[in-house]
């Protein structure tokens, strides 16, 4: 019986640890990214200049993920959402889907912005699908894309690309 009472006491004692106990939880998979982003398209014969200035929120991984875009006063312009096999802008007009990422922001803004390689480029590294080569500014070459890191420390990171036409991305990370 005394060792069946002492049996009881230790389970009943470790249960009571174990349910003070705050539960571990996986990180979430991806990340978040936010702050202001400039997109400049240069114009060309057959098309227009494009310009686009918003607040952006990046969140997830390459593979699923969304990315918000909002003015100054917090309206949304667009939400991209991306998942295996799906990819959908939805934006005040409604839903529209696409076959990739690449083809999404080619409707967006008439080029196509590696947005697999931007997760790694705001965290100011090369992105690890594709080689790259280090410029004299603190900053890489890849997939035809000069990235600036030289004012990451201020949380600014540039992108560009000079094939015509020639693209422009700057954003300013709100916690770099």
């Amino acid at each position: 019986m005394r060792r069946s009472l002492s049996r009881l006491a230790c389970f009943v004692g470790a249960a009571a640890i174990a349910g003070c106990a705050t539960p571990v939880r996986p990180p979430a998979a991806g990340y978040t990214l936010a702050g202001r982003m400039t997109v400049q398209v240069d114009g060309t014969p057959t098309s227009q200049a494009r310009n686009l200035s918003a607040a952006f929120d990046l969140h997830g991984s390459p593979e699923q993920g969304r990315l918000d875009l909002s003015t100054p006063l917090g309206t949304t312009l667009a939400q991209a959402r991306w998942s295996p096999g799906r990819v959908a802008l939805l934006t005040p007009e409604g839903e529209r889907l696409f076959t990739s990422l690449d083809e999404l922001t080619r409707e967006m803004l008439g080029q196509s912005l590696p947005l697999a390689a931007l997760f790694d480029w705001l965290r100011g590294r090369p992105w690890p699908g594709a080689p790259s080569t280090p410029t004299g500014d603190a900053g890489f070459q890849q997939l035809g894309w000069v990235i600036s890191l030289t004012r990451y420390a201020e949380g600014w990171v540039s992108a560009r690309r000079e094939t015509p036409p020639a693209v422009l991305v700057r954003a300013q990370l709100e916690h770099p």
